[in-house]
C-alpha cells in the first residue's frame, strides 16, 4: 500500500460506532449510541471534512502521535494506522481499540473510558513480532463471527502471512513470531475479513485480498482468496481458493461496469505446505483472474446478508500516466454475491470505477466500510498520478440506487501552494 504518513485517527460517530452494523437506527431511535458524549481528544485538528451535502457530520479526533497519554506517557501512536476493531472493555466501563501500524509493522492496544477518551495504550506485537508490513485488519468477535480474534496481514511480498492475535494478549508476547496462520495462504495480502456466522452455517470462510501489481516476477497479479474450514473458528485445518471467472477469463479489464459475470473459488491443493511463489504459481495454472492489487474487502451488514461482498482494485500504472495492459489504472470497487446453496460460486459485477473518467471519478480507492445500505469507499493518500484533479475523498455509495458522491475531503490542500 502507498500511504502518506498520516497519523491522526479521526472518529467518525456516524459510521465506527453504528454505520458499520446499521446505519439507520440511530436516526430512527431504535438504538442508543454507545458513547454518551464526544470530543476532540487530540490536541491535532482533523484532517478532513465533510462534502457537500454531509457539512453537518460531526467529526472529532481521537488520538495522533503526538499526543501524551495520561495513563502511558511513554506511549507513541505509531505512524500509518491502517485497520482497527473497538470492544468493550471486559475490565472497565470502556473500550479498547486494536489498531495495527503498518509502518512500525506493529499492533497497538488503546485504552478509552466510557466517554472514547484515550487514557493509555500498549504494544500487543512490536515489529519482531509482526515480521512484514501489517495492512488493513478485522477484529472477529463471538457475537458476529462465532470467535474472537484479531487478524491481521502482512504485505511485504508473497512469503507474507496473516497474524491471528487475541485481542486481550499479554504485552510480554509482543515479540512472539508464531501467530502467524499458513493455513491462509503466503501472499503480500491487504485484509483478512471473517464472514458472520449466521451465513457460515457452522463453517468458517475468511475472504483475503492480496495487494499484488503485475509484474514478469509475479504475473497472476492480485487475487481475491478464499480460507473455508468445517469447524468454526478454525484457522488451521481448512482449504484455500481464489477466485476465477467460469469461463476461464483472467483478464480485469474484460469486465465492464452494469454486466454480471459467473464466478466461482478454485481449490489452491496443499496450500498450508506451499511458498507464496507456488501458490501464484497455482493461480495462474487454474487461471484466477488477474484484478490490480485487491486492497480491501468487507461484506453488508443486517441478518442473512453477509453472502454480499464488497472489494477494491485500487489499480496500478508503472508511469503515474499509462494504464498497465488488461488492468485498472485508477481503481474499481466490485460487488460479489455468493450463492446461498453454494458459497464457493456467485456472480460478480463492477459498482464503481474511475477509468472511464481519469483523475476525476474514483482515484486509488483502498480500504471499505459497509454498512446495511452504503458502501463507503476511501481513497489511498494523495495520488501520484499526474491527471489526479482532487485530494483523496472516502464516497459513499448508496446501494439502493447504485450511485456514489463525495462524502469526506482530506485537507491536503492540493491548490495551496504555501502548504
Amino acid at each position: 500500500m502507498r500511504r502518506n504518513h498520516i497519523t491522526i485517527l479521526t472518529i467518525l460517530l456516524s459510521v465506527t460506532l453504528a454505520g458499520c452494523k446499521d446505519n439507520n437506527k440511530i436516526d430512527e431511535g431504535e438504538q442508543k449510541p454507545p458513547v454518551a458524549k464526544l470530543e476532540n481528544y487530540s490536541k491535532e485538528p482533523a484532517f478532513v471534512y465533510g462534502m457537500p451535502g454531509f457539512e453537518n457530520l460531526n467529526i472529532t479526533t481521537l488520538i495522533s502521535s503526538s499526543d501524551v497519554l495520561t495513563g502511558a506517557p511513554d506511549f507513541v501512536f505509531a505512524g500509518q494506522p491502517d485497520g482497527a476493531g473497538f470492544m468493550k472493555d471486559p475490565n472497565s466501563d470502556g473500550f479498547l481499540m486494536i489498531c495495527n501500524h503498518e509502518i512500525t509493522q506493529s499492533v497497538s492496544r488503546l485504552y478509552l473510558d466510557k466517554n472514547f477518551k484515550p487514557i493509555k495504550g500498549e504494544y500487543i506485537m512490536d515489529g519482531t513480532g509482526g515480521s512484514t508490513r501489517l495492512c488493513s485488519a478485522t477484529l472477529a468477535t463471538p457475537e458476529e463471527h462465532g470467535f474472537s480474534a484479531f487478524l491481521t496481514a502482512g504485505e511485504s511480498g508473497e512469503e507474507s502471512m496473516v497474524h491471528q492475535l487475541d485481542p486481550l494478549s499479554s504485552v510480554a508476547l509482543r515479540s512472539d513470531k508464531n501467530r502467524v496462520k499458513p493455513a491462509l495462504g503466503k501472499a503480500s495480502m491487504e485484509n483478512a475479513v471473517p464472514l458472520p456466522k449466521d451465513i457460515s452455517n457452522g463453517k468458517t470462510y475468511i475472504i483475503i485480498g492480496e495487494d499484488q501489481s503485475y509484474s514478469s516476477g509475479h504475473q497472476s497479479a492480485g487475487q481475491l482468496i478464499l480460507y473455508v474450514s468445517d469447524k468454526q473458528g478454525d484457522l488451521d485445518n481448512g482449504k484455500l481458493y481464489a477466485l476465477k471467472r467460469s469461463n476461464n477469463d483472467i483478464t480485469e479489464m474484460n469486465m465492464k461496469k452494469g454486466e454480471s459475470y459467473a464466478v466461482e473459488f478454485v481449490e489452491i491443493p496443499n496450500a498450508k505446505d506451499l511458498t507464496g511463489k507456488e501458490i501464484n504459481k497455482q493461480n495462474l495454472d487454474n487461471k484466477a483472474i488477474r484484478f490490480s492489487r485487491v486492497e480491501d474487502v468487507d461484506y453488508r451488514k443486517g441478518a442473512g446478508k453477509g453472502r454480499e461482498l464488497y472489494f477494491t482494485a485500487t489499480g496500478q500504472s508503472s508511469d503515474g500516466v499509462k494504464p498497465t495492459e488488461g488492468f485498472t489504472m485508477w481503481g474499481r470497487v466490485y460487488k460479489l454475491n455468493l450463492d446461498a446453496k453454494n458459497m464457493l460460486k456467485g456472480q460478480l459485477e463492477v459498482i464503481a470505477e474511475g477509468d472511464s473518467d481519469p483523475g476525476q471519478n474514483l482515484i486509488n480507492p483502498d480500504n471499505l466500510c459497509v454498512t446495511e445500505n452504503f458502501v463507503y469507499i476511501q481513497e489511498d493518500g494523495d495520488s501520484y498520478y499526474s491527471d489526479a484533479k482532487h485530494d483523496s475523498y472516502i464516497w459513499q455509495y448508496n446501494m439502493a440506487n447504485k450511485t456514489y458522491k463525495p462524502w469526506l475531503n482530506m485537507k491536503h490542500e492540493r491548490n495551496n501552494t504555501d502548504w
